[in-house]
């Protein structure tokens, strides 16, 4: 038996671009190799770690010492991600990153057992705040989830902002899972800044542009996201959504390839796979080819084997 823990955010804010979806994302990489690798069968097992590091890594210690689950995969939210890595690294389990964006996991805390897929902080605020400083977008300001994913995405945008020549004010932080943003706002608003960059995401970067509309903020203010999820358009609607700039790592119909992928997860889960929920798919793939390819699930000789192979996309077969 392999099996494979999907410790993911099935009830908070995070649960409709990752949750229930990466489940099937997972169960859809086990199946196109017929649900068994090196003669061992797929069991695919999930759990809700409600945005808690204690809970999360309560949960994982479980799973390995009393489950004997093999590798575990997204943990989206950096802080819960940050904590399941450290007991992943003591275990010696691997932990294929998903959702998760810090640059921290690959930073100063890096383990030699995690790889961290789909995209991270310093990728995505670069790419977007290059961009954005390039079209004279500056001084900016920032406003940030109070938390390991929003500190890191601050502080790698801000670095980018200053790199491409442009300016930073200043920041304020709030409390993760915040539903009055008045007081941030209008902070940023008197900041004399021309550009907000919005250093959160899930529910909390939802309420952060609507209620900026409702105080009129683009009127001097220019919205830039750093983080956005798929999911996060159609929540917001095209009056909260339009002119946003952001940049994104996968998108469902960029290619005949993705498009054949997304198909058929929508026909399981009923919408578009994210970026996320493509990433567990697309890690969990290459895993498994690595360990067909080692005949083994011992971590080092895996993870070993996954560097050196070329990964390929959802919707097609892994690069040999």
């Amino acid at each position: 038996m392999l099996r494979v823990g999907i410790i993911t955010d099935m009830s908070g804010q995070y649960s409709d671009g990752n949750g229930p979806g990466s489940v099937i994302a997972a169960q859809m990489a086990a199946e196109e190799i017929g649900g068994t690798v090196a003669g061992r069968k797929i069991e695919i097992i999930s759990a809700d770690h409600q945005n808690k590091p204690d809970v999360a890594t309560g949960i994982v210690r479980n799973w390995i010492d009393n489950k004997g689950v093999d590798v575990i995969a997204e943990g989206v939210n950096s802080a819960v991600a940050l904590a399941i890595q450290t007991v992943t690294r003591e275990r010696k389990k691997l932990f294929l990153i998903s959702g998760s964006g810090s640059s921290d996991l690959t930073g100063k805390q890096c383990s030699p057992t995690s790889v961290q897929w789909t995209y991270d902080t310093y990728a995505s605020s670069n790419a977007t705040a290059k961009a954005v400083v390039a079209r004279g977008g500056t001084p900016w300001f920032f406003l940030t989830a109070d938390y390991a994913f929003g500190q890191a995405l601050e502080r790698d945008a801000s670095k980018a902002v200053t790199s491409a020549g442009g300016k930073v004010l200043g920041a304020v932080r709030h409390p993760f899972d915040t539903a009055d943003f008045s007081s941030f706002l209008l902070q940023a608003q008197s900041s004399g800044a021309k550009i907000l960059a919005l250093a959160n995401a899930g529910s909390d970067f939802r309420n952060a542009v609507s209620q900026a509309d409702e105080f009129n903020i683009r009127a001097s203010m220019q919205l830039v996201a750093l983080q956005v999820t798929l999911t996060d358009v159609p929540a917001l609607g095209l009056a909260h959504a339009h002119d946003l700039l952001f940049t994104d790592s996968f998108y469902w119909d960029r290619t005949p390839e993705t498009r054949v992928f997304a198909q058929e997860f929508f026909k399981r889960h009923g919408a578009m796979p994210t970026a996320y929920q493509a990433g567990v798919n697309s890690a969990l793939r290459h895993y498994f080819k690595a360990v067909a390819a080692t005949n083994s699930v011992d971590s080092e000789a895996v993870i070993a084997q996954m560097r050196k192979t070329p990964v390929g996309r959802p919707g097609l077969p892994s690069a040999r």
